[in-house]
């Protein structure tokens, strides 16, 4: 191994997926005939029992009830309609969630259909295998699973290496290789294995499995209400309660001035002042939210996490992977001292013999490109003693015969060379602040044997930063988010990358601990923190950040530490992931503005119309000069009921989000949906009026 970032991740770059998610049925752009065929669910909703979960819709619900008594008791046309059009209120509102719930139940029908009863090869103690169901695995047992079987349960990989296909799982038709050891252990039950032989330690119990959890989720049975929505709910009573008392404290005034206000008007005064169009859609809204999420192959543990990453303001990205392609190439060979290029290519290609990570492939494709050497090992060269890189050396190489050749970072290498009584050309250390000034990775080439100890010169491995990646940080930086880039390259390199990455500030040479300290320091500022991870040494810092996004492809620790699992094993996502949680706070805050703008306007429908007979400068507000009484206030309640409907696709989808300061969403969200929430029911109620005076008894 070559360097100090992770070679594993950057082995197999898996790249974002196209190919369409068996699970994502459904769960696209809004239908109308969802609307049809989520009827009967909303009919089922009207049971008390759910009616109560949602304060507002309650006392909508208690209204229609109410008003239906009356209906039946003393009929006339006007407390007919009333009555219809409240349950059609409540019904609507029924209706918006069991669309969003409807669209979590056809993916997690789909879901359900891609697991399989699977018989398990399970290891006994003494290294036979006996055949049991999958079902009944427990945590800790070891199958054996070869090509063309199914993997029984969600687990790591122990021994061996194989192909396996997800695709019912990601939607991607390319297989990915699975390893023991690593970051890419990790096997999810129901998924195939294509080739191989691997052994895999089964991490979870029957029924809580990786693919039995998104079902929940999809579903929406698991999904509790996040701390913002719950403050929201609470608001909304106590405007609720409000308008009750206030509605309540109307009738004695009315009747002091000698216009007694009926049952059925007061009821549909209170229905159209309470905040209805939020309270409507704003379980609807929280369930699209998980749903735009699990559309782009990713698992959130709940929706806290997804409220969450729309107020993150701090974002930790690993360099290699996300701002820079996954594997650093060799561009160059610089000789140093008295070394020729030809010397230092031999002694790079010695080195990197037995180093099959991306990097060191690079290198020998560089020198076979460059100078008349072989690329495979001779029958001699195969005999050597192979020297594998580790974290604490930090280089490789080979030794054959009595002739040792060194490869990896500038400190460790150096010290190799000095403890052998080597010699250091005086410019070494120029090249290498050189190459890492311009963003490159330096690794240092040096030799021992019988001809003296001495550094050969340097290698340049050189990242290339993603196309887009600095836009994407400058809308980044727009939105208020501070972007940090965590390597494990020393500071010189990970200055020159990230001054190219255009991220506000960078973490070189970075340690578990190092990560963890980061996210604190950043927490404890108010700020909460995203990051991305894999491995098990991103476990706590996974843990202790506010959304931590774990690789599919990583190990069940980081899955298990994480509160979001993507799929696609791609850690530019975390970007998409933070743009989803700021589209699910700013529509559940425009539908807000809306419906209480809305609440404004319905004022100048009903109020007039009430007392117009007694105060007859009240006409004066009647600016939509509706027929009369009755038809003001059946048209707003109308109305009322109509705009849930019609709001359905903007919540489901959710209000566009274009990265901007928090100033100036408030301002467009005033703007649009504040003025539009006042302008709009006074068209509405006029059409809507327009209608109901044709009707005989309301003209």
């Amino acid at each position: 191994m070559t360097t100090t970032e992770k070679p594993q991740r950057a082995a197999v770059q898996e790249t974002p997926h196209h190919g369409e998610n068996p699970g994502r049925i459904g769960a696209g752009v809004f239908n109308p005939r969802q609307l049809l065929t989520s009827f009967p669910d909303a009919l089922r909703k009207l049971h008390p029992r759910h009616q109560l979960a949602n304060p507002v819709m309650f006392v909508v619900w208690v209204g229609s009830i109410l008003v239906t008594v009356f209906a039946i008791t003393d009929p006339s046309v006007f407390t007919v309609l009333i009555a219809v059009w409240l349950w059609f209120t409540v019904l609507f509102a029924n209706l918006a969630e069991a669309v969003a719930e409807g669209r979590g139940k056809a993916q997690a029908e789909t879901l359900r259909k891609s697991k399989k009863e699977t018989v398990a090869r399970r290891l006994t103690e003494d290294g036979s295998e006996e055949s049991v169901p999958g079902v009944d695995l427990r945590v800790g047992d070891l199958v054996v699973v070869e090509a063309g079987q199914v993997i029984p349960g969600d687990g790591d990989v122990v021994e061996g290496i194989a192909t396996v296909d997800e695709s019912a799982i990601t939607g991607e038709s390319a297989p990915v290789i699975r390893e023991s050891g690593g970051d890419r252990c990790a096997v999810t039950g129901g998924t195939t294995v294509l080739s191989d032989r691997i052994v895999v330690k089964i991490t979870t119990r029957p029924g809580e499995s990786f693919v039995d959890r998104m079902i929940a989720l999809v579903e929406g049975a698991s999904r509790q209400k996040t701390p913002n929505e719950i403050a929201l709910t609470i608001l909304l009573a106590t405007l609720t309660i409000i308008f009750l008392l206030a509605v309540v404290a109307l009738q004695p005034m009315a009747g002091y001035s000698g216009s007694q206000q009926s049952v059925i008007v007061l009821t549909a005064l209170l229905v159209c002042l309470i905040p209805t169009t939020i309270g409507a859609l704003l379980s609807a809204i929280g369930i699209a939210g998980m749903d735009r999420l699990v559309q782009r192959n990713v698992l959130a543990t709940s929706g806290r996490a997804v409220e969450a990453a729309g107020d993150v303001s701090t974002l930790l990205l690993d360099k290699t992977g996300t701002i820079t392609f996954g594997n650093r190439k060799a561009t160059e060979l610089v000789p140093v001292g008295q070394s020729t290029p030809d010397e230092l290519a031999r002694a790079a290609r010695l080195s990197s013999l037995a180093d099959g990570t991306p990097e060191g492939r690079s290198i020998i494709e560089l020198i076979v490109r460059d100078n008349d050497l072989p690329a495979e090992a001779s029958e001699d060269e195969k005999l050597a003693e192979f020297v594998p890189f580790t974290a604490q050396t930090r280089m490789s190489g080979i030794d054959i015969g009595e002739r040792e050749v060194r490869k990896g970072a500038t400190a460790s290498v150096l010290a190799w060379v000095r403890d052998r009584g080597g010699e250091v050309p005086a410019e070494t250390e120029r090249v290498v602040d050189e190459i890492s000034g311009q963003g490159g990775t330096p690794l240092v080439v040096a030799e021992s044997g019988p001809g003296g100890t001495g550094v050969r010169g340097v290698i340049r491995l050189s990242d290339v930063v993603k196309p887009g990646m600095k836009e994407r940080f400058v809308e980044l930086r727009a939105m208020g988010i501070k972007t940090v880039m965590i390597t494990g390259d020393n500071p010189l390199t990970a200055k020159a990358i990230a001054e190219d990455a255009g991220v506000d500030d960078y973490l070189a040479e970075a340690k578990p601990e190092d990560k963890m300290a980061l996210i604190r320091k950043e927490q404890e500022g108010g700020r909460l923190v995203a990051m991305t991870g894999d491995g098990t040494n991103d476990a706590p810092a996974l843990a202790q950040s506010d959304v931590g996004v774990a690789m599919n492809t990583g190990t069940s620790a980081a899955k298990e530490a994480g509160n979001m699992v993507d799929l696609d094993s791609n850690p530019t996502k975390l970007i998409e992931i933070v743009e989803i949680g700021k589209q699910l706070l700013i529509t559940r805050g425009a539908l807000t503005t809306f419906s209480v703008a809305n609440d404004l306007a319905k004022y100048f429908a009903i109020l007039p119309a009430m007392f117009a007979a007694i105060y007859p400068q009240l006409g004066g507000l009647n600016v939509m000069h509706l027929a009369t009484p009755q038809s003001a206030i059946l048209s707003a309640v109308i109305f009322n009921a109509l705009i849930i409907v019609a709001l359905i696709p903007l919540a489901l989808r959710g209000v566009r989000y274009r990265p901007s300061s928090a100033s100036a969403l408030l301002r467009r969200n005033l703007l649009i949906y504040g003025l539009g929430g006042i302008a709009t029911p006074f068209l509405g109620i006029w059409l809507v009026d327009l209608l109901v005076r044709l009707i005989p008894g309301m003209g």
